[in-house]
């Protein structure tokens, strides 16, 4: 039903376009953030550098706001040609991404954006599956992020204990380990967490401190616990293989370029969106810094569950452990990686 709203939706939209000039190539972007996100803005910075980079032959059309694409049918609608590129999410995808949603549970050590993409790029080349899981796509840009701690409405928290009873959004890695905590963990799309907060649907998200003004989390949370939790890189701008394939060789280059000012424009944008955030949050919020200890302990839970999910990947005939190993192997030592190990 989703993809066939889309593919309404991208019809409506086709029947308002405008005519193309002989000799320009136009390709759709889609997105479910507004101009205004702070990855939207990054979206925007590579837009140009694609019509620089091709002098105007190659431009991209972007479609903000999610009139396109959803949070969890995004990869799907991008290999259907709903819009020839697209922000896709496969942490939150049902089926089909069962490694690519449970490796970002493997990145404890690497805290920059810089050596998370590192990390992922040593699994993309390592394992196999990662390409299975992404088959149909043409990997534009992957995103890592700022390390998140947990917002809350009413609870302060200040150790791992207040997080009982708490009813909290988290991303699937996390969930296991903030119910062995005591807390009550759901997943949801981040574009849904504000109205379950504003509602007291939830008590808390695991989030950093950048929505605090790029998702208004500001004006419906008080406390921020500042625990250090480890968060992975995944593939999040992708092309449709069949658009990708029916593009010149000229074009195909400038997008292969594109990728690094693509990375580089979101980890900047994610950065500037910290500051913003916590500026947004001045006055209003309540910061609790986590114990070494409380650290120690959060991180030995996460290695551990991050494991035991690699395991249980083998009843989808996927060998995680394998890529469970070489996530540990290649960080040697807090933010740097070396694939396997060895330089």
């Amino acid at each position: 039903m989703r993809l066939l709203v889309a593919l309404l939706a991208m019809l409506a939209l086709a029947g308002c376009e405008r005519q193309v000039p002989e000799g320009v190539t136009e390709i759709t972007y889609a997105t479910p953030y507004p101009p205004s996100h702070p990855f939207s803005r990054a979206d925007q910075r590579w837009i140009d550098f694609v019509a620089e980079r091709s002098g105007g032959s190659l431009v991209v059309k972007p479609i903000w706001s999610g009139a396109l694409l959803s949070a969890d049918m995004s990869m799907e609608e991008v290999r259907h040609g709903v819009a020839d590129v697209g922000l896709i999410t496969p942490i939150y995808v049902r089926g089909g991404t069962h490694l690519l949603r449970t490796h970002t549970g493997f990145y404890s050590g690497a805290d920059s954006i810089e050596s998370q993409l590192a990390l992922y790029r040593c699994l993309e080349a390592e394992i196999p599956q990662i390409a299975r899981e992404l088959e149909g796509l043409k990997v534009l840009a992957v995103q890592g992020g700022l390390l998140p701690g947990i917002l809350t409405r009413n609870t302060q928290v200040t150790e791992l204990a207040d997080l009982r009873g708490l009813r909290i959004r988290a991303p699937t890695e996390l969930l296991p380990i903030l119910s062995q905590l005591g807390a009550d963990p759901v997943e949801m799309p981040m574009g849904e967490v504000y109205s379950a907060l504003a509602k007291g649907v939830l008590d808390g998200v695991v989030a950093p401190t950048d929505t605090l003004r790029s998702l208004h989390f500001s004006e419906i949370t008080r406390y921020f616990y500042e625990l250090r939790i480890p968060r992975g890189a995944y593939p999040a701008r992708a092309m449709d293989l069949d658009s990708w394939n029916a593009l010149s060789d000229e074009h195909r280059l400038v997008l292969q370029e594109g990728t690094a000012a693509w990375e580089a424009a979101l980890a900047d944008e994610i950065r500037k969106s910290e500051i913003i955030g916590r500026q947004a949050g001045e006055g209003r919020i309540v910061y609790s810094p986590a114990s070494a200890a409380e650290q120690a302990e959060f991180d030995a839970l996460y290695l551990s569950e991050g494991r035991r999910n690699a395991e249980e990947l083998k009843r989808f005939g996927i060998d995680g452990l394998a890529a469970y190993r070489a996530a540990r192997e290649s960080i040697v030592g807090r933010d740097q990686i070396k694939c396997g190990g060895i330089s």
